[in-house]
């Protein structure tokens, strides 16, 4: 599942489309994708992991899901789009795979953008109040929550609880005030930090534990859990050096 930090690249990939017209519209989905035929898009933007393109009056949300992808200007041979834009300096947007959805009037009466951590409106102190008002919620599905941490998925969760040693079934109530500011702050600087290393080719060098078996600060054996907390999810994490509060 593509996480703040990919749909961010996309954003800035297809922000050449922002001003132009779409000349033609096609592809799998449901929705009556039509409507968007002949219209200008007035901004491409993104919220968390949602990736939209604005126009007057309403919005295209698109979510990736676990499987989405996109292209632009080279369409994937043999593979139908869930929707296929072309706009008028003959460019062409392809998504695959994704959920596609239409959002009715202002972007800013749908979206609180003060939780995305990449963001310009992201707002730790608001952040830290909605952790403090749900003291049982653990700490992996705290940063899981889009409604908290809008952006982040499941290998920044794994890599941002490494960073500060926090075990992953902690309870949010439990953490000492200088930890809870730690997982806030590292929510959005890990989340940059992906954003630079994908833009490089290099974020899978980078990983800690996502994905690892040997802790890289004390060489224990990592724990492994397939399903953990309420969103079910991989988890990563050190039983040495990440401790669980309670």
């Amino acid at each position: 599942m593509p996480e703040g930090p990919s749909i961010v690249i996309l954003k800035e990939q297809a922000a050449r489309f922002a001003g132009q017209r779409i000349v033609e519209v096609s592809g799998n989905s449901r929705q009556d994708l039509q409507r968007m035929h002949g219209l200008q898009v007035l901004a491409i933007c993104s919220w968390g992991k949602h990736f939209l393109l604005a126009f007057d009056g309403f919005a295209l949300r698109i979510h990736f899901l676990l499987f989405g992808s996109s292209r632009i200007d080279d369409p994937k041979p043999d593979v139908a789009p869930r929707v296929r834009l072309r706009f008028e300096d003959g460019g062409q947007l392809d998504l695959y795979a994704c959920s596609v959805r239409f959002i009715e009037g202002d972007l800013d009466d749908t979206y609180d953008w003060s939780v995305d951590v990449m963001a310009d409106a992201w707002d730790p102190k608001q952040a830290r109040k909605r952790l403090r008002e749900r003291p049982h919620l653990i700490a992996a599905d705290a940063l899981l929550d889009q409604d908290l941490f809008a952006g982040v998925g499941n290998i920044i969760k794994n890599e941002v609880l490494f960073r500060i040693r926090v075990h992953p079934e902690s309870e949010v109530g439990a953490l000492p005030p200088r930890k809870l500011g730690e997982l806030v702050k590292q929510a959005r600087e890990y989340s940059f930090d992906f954003l630079e290393w994908k833009k490089a080719y290099v974020l899978k060098k980078h990983y800690q534990v996502h994905t690892k078996t040997t802790c890289p600060r004390d060489g224990t054996r990592l724990s492994y859990r397939k399903e953990l907390g309420r969103a079910r999810r991989r988890a990563f994490f050190c039983e040495t050096c990440q401790k669980l509060y309670r």
